[in-house]
């Protein structure tokens, strides 16, 4: 018996290593995704409870970058789950993958990394990133998103931003603007995720797109900490 339990447990961690070396950097970075948002939600004051259940897509990108202290010159590469069904008021869907490109967040310090997360609040914001790429303040109005119960007092202040942006830097959770970034589909780690050519839009709008492996704990997550789409707007549409 005890042979027999060695063995399977052998045989697991060679499989979990096997699984590991099979992922493509998109894969990895997908998984990582999810990772971040966990990690995100076990905060003690993390994105307000109301919000998350009032958005319509949830974009992570875990680790962006800054090149060169004092240049705006940022990158991120990440992931984007959205609420399936008519006005998003289904069960959160598969993943898209999206890039993050320019501007300056003012809040790194040389190459340091951070995470970031917006939260998409309604069909404008939606509509204007699923598609084309779209500059953040210009293209689609962006604000720095509250954090933990002070920002229950001013929930309506907040919604009127299409799109609400966080992140996690040294330990620290904040809102942080991103005016001036640029944010586009990156269809091409979408193919590597998928393994054929896909849009964001097929994925997002496609009844039978099913997640794939790397994606399950993101939307996992998202399953478990806001199920149902308590935004006004999709009320108004039941």
């Amino acid at each position: 018996m005890k042979r027999y339990l060695v063995a399977a447990a052998c045989f697991t961690l060679v499989a979990g290593v096997v699984y590991a070396q099979d992922l493509n950097k998109e894969q990895k970075r997908l998984e990582e995704s999810g990772t971040v948002m966990q990690e995100v939600l076990n905060i003690p004051d993390n994105i307000p409870h109301d919000l998350l259940e009032k958005a319509e897509c949830v974009i992570v990108f875990p680790s962006v970058k800054k090149l060169a202290f004092g240049i705006g010159a940022e990158y991120g590469r990440g992931a984007m789950v959205c609420r399936t069904g008519d006005k998003f008021r289904g069960p959160w869907g598969a993943p898209a993958m999206y890039a993050l490109e320019g501007g300056s967040f003012g809040f790194q310090i040389g190459g340091e990394a951070t995470d970031l997360i917006l939260l998409v609040m309604n069909d404008r914001g939606m509509e204007s990133i699923l598609s084309s790429k779209v500059k953040l303040g210009g293209d689609a109005s962006v604000a720095g998103g509250p954090v933990g119960r002070d920002a229950s007092a001013n929930t309506d202040a907040w919604m009127r931003a299409e799109i609400l942006s966080y992140s996690r830097s040294r330990g620290l959770f904040a809102g942080v603007s991103l005016e001036g970034t640029t944010l586009r589909p990156d269809d091409e780690a979408s193919a590597l995720v998928y393994g054929h050519t896909i849009n964001a839009k097929d994925i997002v709008r496609g009844e039978k797109t099913n997640v794939p492996a790397t994606g399950r704990h993101f939307v996992d997550v998202l399953e478990k900490s806001a199920p149902h789409n308590e935004s006004k707007e999709a009320a108004s549409n039941k």
